[in-house]
């Protein structure tokens, strides 16, 4: 049932069904377009903070690993893991949230993770029998799947991904490997940009600091910055280890033996320990109060909101600027949604190119 198609598609004598959607979603323009989408800092800043795209390659290392050490398929954890952002739209967070807030004055939601699925559903048009990806129902259902439950009374629309049931596990772990990933990410990042500094992480994050102290004693007279780096590196592997163990003691403890019985357990299974979560939750409000809410950060946000925010507007106003294609999905989709669209799937230097062009279009107490 996992491998069912919308449309027939012959097999591949070399490759499974999974690897089959790892490369259609590789080879996707909306993959391609993550390398320039911001994860935390925009790429204006540095070149070697994490982008969209290369966050999402380390989630995706994160989830094989795990797949892998838990006897699960891995080509469709990669296949998840290398998906699982791909309807975000540019600026991060802060753009996402400008877009859902200009939605809901029209009644409507920008969720990133029902636009991932009308981009390989419908955006995406690489062949010539069909629009979209043609992906499995395995991966369709962990687009919607892997880090919400959504329910047929609001959502009746999604009927068809088992709304009732648990996903698989190796959907259940992508929401998680997303968490490891951004939580060392973010540390380092945030480090690099000198926004953050070790000493003060060391004394408010424990599961850094105890990491620290490991790698301290292990390298004496090592230059902090390297000390730092294995300290996140030991963190990363820690928080692995711990998914993998509490998750395989979690089947174990519900004896299950197929998918069947992980679809029909209430809760999900992939989860962190007690100690391993609160020391999750104890470092993300960290990154919260001192990195992602701190005054340079909050400036590009509010920059973000308003760039998202004011494109929006005009071409609510102004259809005739959009793209044609666009232009010729109002009828069906309605116009708002149209704009989100078209919003949602530029990266972060496009949305300003359009922003600088827009504003020489319409000057200040202007109307077109």
């Amino acid at each position: 049932m996992l491998l069912e198609r919308v449309y027939p598609a012959p097999g591949h004598a070399s490759l499974t069904a999974f690897q089959r959607d790892r490369d259609r979603i590789v080879q996707a323009r909306a993959f391609r377009r993550l390398a320039g989408k911001t994860q935390v800092f925009t790429s204006r800043a540095s070149d070697h903070f994490r982008s969209r795209l290369t966050h999402t390659i380390e989630v995706a290392q994160i989830a094989r690993n795990v797949a892998s050490a838990l006897g699960l398929n891995e080509d469709l954890a990669e296949t998840l893991a290398l998906v699982h952002d791909i309807g975000h739209p540019p600026f991060g967070h802060a753009g996402e949230r400008a877009l859902d807030a200009c939605l809901q004055r029209h009644g409507l939601r920008f969720d990133h993770n029902l636009h991932a699925l009308r981009i390989v559903e419908h955006f995406e048009q690489r062949y010539a029998a069909h629009r979209g990806l043609n992906l499995t129902l395995g991966v369709r259902e962990g687009i919607v799947k892997h880090s919400r439950d959504y329910d047929s009374v609001t959502h009746p629309e999604l009927s068809s991904y088992f709304l009732d049931q648990s996903p698989p596990l190796e959907a259940q772990l992508i929401d998680l490997a997303d968490e490891i990933a951004y939580l060392t990410a973010d540390l380092d990042d945030g480090v690099e940009s000198g926004l953050l500094e070790i000493n003060h992480i060391r004394s408010q994050v424990s599961i850094l600091a105890r990491c620290y102290e490991v790698v301290e004693r292990e390298h004496t007279g090592v230059e902090e910055k390297f000390l730092f780096n294995e300290a996140l590196q030991l963190m990363q592997n820690t928080l692995i280890d711990d998914l993998i163990r509490t998750t395989r003691q979690g089947a174990e403890a519900i004896g299950a033996k197929s998918l069947a019985d992980i679809r029909n357990h209430p809760q999900r299974l992939s989860v962190f320990s007690p100690q391993a979560e609160s020391e999750r939750l104890e470092e993300k409000r960290y990154l919260y109060n001192t990195l992602y809410s701190c005054p340079a950060l909050t400036l590009e946000h509010d920059k973000a909101e308003e760039v998202v925010t004011k494109l929006f507007d005009f071409w609510m106003e102004n259809l005739e600027e959009l793209p044609q294609g666009y232009i010729d999905e109002v009828e069906s989709e309605g116009h708002a949604r149209v704009v989100a669209d078209y919003i949602a799937g530029m990266t972060d230097s496009f949305i300003l190119q359009q922003y600088v062009g827009v504003k020489r279009m319409v000057k200040p107490g202007t109307r077109r």
